[in-house]
């Protein structure tokens, strides 16, 4: 109807003389801070639902003037700024003009009950002219390429919300900020997967390169002077390296902590797989990949040993408080949860200490057989040579435990092994030393009673068809108790020198047992040296 359309038109043309007016008006009282002027003009904006209108005309007319000064448009630097990408500078001088040219505003804005709440200032005229300048003048400034300026961007920026957020007069209020369109977008162009993901590479890289070595290679030649005082290997500093990487300020990005705590504990179980994955290959055989492990020498071991062992006393003890401080705005249950993964990923080396135990004992009995299967030779000396019964014990058992003993009298055991870890040591050695010399003896003297015993067989058979009377005993000293004799004397000399390394003889149920193999019958049950 001409009527209504007539209407329409003069309504629609009375709002643009309106918004003129009051656009005219609130950009006078803008310019000369007539707080009664700006107020009144807010209430009006307010009443007519046009809060983004006054949002506008204060970005253009106060907000953009500044900013664009600070960061230039259309260029990598600027021109009062910081240079290159950097924001941390600007940032300050933003904060500057914001305290000088804005303040005056937010504050009348945030007058109480004064009905002006549905401004939004902060996000829809700072923040968003802010942005808006970062993207045209400094687009690098966004990106996680570059992970070290990224994260000193990302920081400084999350500075500056918080620096913005300090303005709002409620927790309500800073709610209301969070959720507006350009606070979401801003940090929405903080790519912290990516951050993230390049952060891994690098950290998890640096300890797959030193893992992937042939050889162990110890610390005293490494250029980093913090840890090669205290690790033994440069594999351990390396890993020690990248753990504290994933929580060092110059790294770590506190929306990604759960990715970095994973990080960290895929750290430790990649050096504990390592390990695991050497000793496997030492006890198959199969070097592919684990070369290390296969020519390591037991001192190799004993240095692992000792960096698990301060691997584990630090990540569980002032690493763990350190993470727990980084993290203590997160509820006491969270906190639980991360203690409790990381104090399982510092067992995780600690459980290896036994195998790492055993494979040096595995080594050293090794030697000590070379030298203990010499007692085959006691066979050839007695059996048909008419010898006497012997009176001291033989030459090789000198030279069983000389490898245990060279071990322990070494400077790497001096330095490395623990009170208690050299008494598990010893022992494990000693059992295990005393088994195999249990096996190899108690072979001999059953061959030797076979042999006898055959042999015994064939002089009776030749006796009876002599026509000899088979009652005849022989009371001569039989080969088999010579050679019983010289292995009871072999023993006890072991027995003497294992005394010498604090393991007594009788405790190895092994030793009791080779005790009664060689020993006549009334020693059977009295174990002396």
């Amino acid at each position: 109807m001409p009527f209504v359309e007539n209407m329409v038109k003069r309504i629609q043309n009375a709002s643009l003389l309106l918004d003129s007016s009051l656009g005219h008006c609130f950009a006078d009282g803008l310019e000369h801070r007539d707080e009664n002027a700006i107020y009144n003009c807010l209430r009006a904006y307010a009443a007519i639902d046009k809060t983004s209108s006054a949002e506008e005309i204060f970005r253009s007319a106060v907000v953009a003037p500044f900013i664009q000064k600070i960061i230039s448009h259309g260029s990598t630097g600027s021109v009062n700024g910081s240079s290159g990408d950097e924001l941390e500078q600007d940032y300050e001088r933003i904060k500057q003009h914001i305290e000088d040219d804005c303040k005056f505003l937010l504050e009348i804005s945030f007058t109480e009950n004064s009905g002006l709440h549905v401004f939004s200032f902060l996000a829809n005229s700072i923040l968003k002219e802010v942005l808006s300048a970062i993207q045209k003048g400094k687009p690098g400034a966004f990106s996680p390429g570059r992970p070290v300026e990224f994260l000193k961007n990302y920081k400084s920026s999350l500075g500056f919300l918080d620096y913005l957020e300090g303005y709002c007069p409620s927790r309500s209020a800073v709610a209301k900020l969070r959720e507006e369109t350009v606070y979401i977008d801003f940090m929405k162009q903080w790519n912290t997967g990516v951050y993230f993901s390049l952060r891994f590479q690098e950290i998890a890289g640096a300890l797959d390169s030193a893992l992937t070595t042939t050889t162990l290679l110890r610390s005293q030649n490494s250029s980093n002077q913090e840890y090669s005082q205290s690790l033994a290997l440069k594999q351990s500093i390396s890993l020690m390296d990248c753990l504290r990487s994933c929580w060092r300020d110059d790294v770590l990005v506190l929306s990604c902590s759960d990715k970095f705590l994973r990080l960290f504990l895929q750290l430790l179980s990649r050096y504990s797989n390592w390990l695991s994955a050497g000793l496997n290959a030492r006890k198959t055989g199969n070097a592919s990949g684990n070369e290390w492990a296969i020519s390591a020498a037991p001192n190799d071991f004993l240095y692992i040993i000792h960096d698990i062992n301060w691997l584990v006393d630090e990540v569980c003890g002032d690493y763990l408080g350190h993470v727990l401080e980084l993290l203590k705005s997160c509820s006491p249950e969270v906190r639980d949860l991360v203690k409790q993964g990381i104090l399982q990923g510092g067992n995780s080396l600690k459980v290896l200490q036994p195998l790492l135990i055993n494979s040096i004992v595995e080594t050293l009995v090794e030697k000590s057989v070379e030298d203990l299967r010499q007692l085959k030779g006691i066979t050839a000396t007695y059996r048909m040579t008419n010898k006497p019964l012997p009176v001291r014990h033989s030459p090789y058992v000198s030279a069983v435990l000389r490898p245990l003993k060279a071990f322990l009298e070494a400077e790497q055991a001096a330095t490395y092994l623990t009170k208690d870890l050299r008494k598990e040591l010893v022992h494990g050695a000693a059992f295990e030393i005393t088994r195999r010399y249990y096996e190899l003896a108690s072979d001999l003297v059953s061959v030797a009673r076979k042999t006898e015993s055959s042999l015994q067989k064939i002089r009776l058979g030749a006796q009876r068809r002599a026509g000899a009377s088979s009652d005849v005993s022989d009371h001569n000293v039989s080969d088999t108790d010579k050679i019983c004799m010289q292995l009871l004397l072999d023993i006890q000399e072991y027995g003497r020198n294992l005394a010498s390394l604090g393991v007594d003889a009788a405790d190895i149920p092994t030793y009791r047992s080779l005790w009664q193999c060689v020993a006549p019958s009334d020693k059977q049950n009295t174990i002396s040296f």
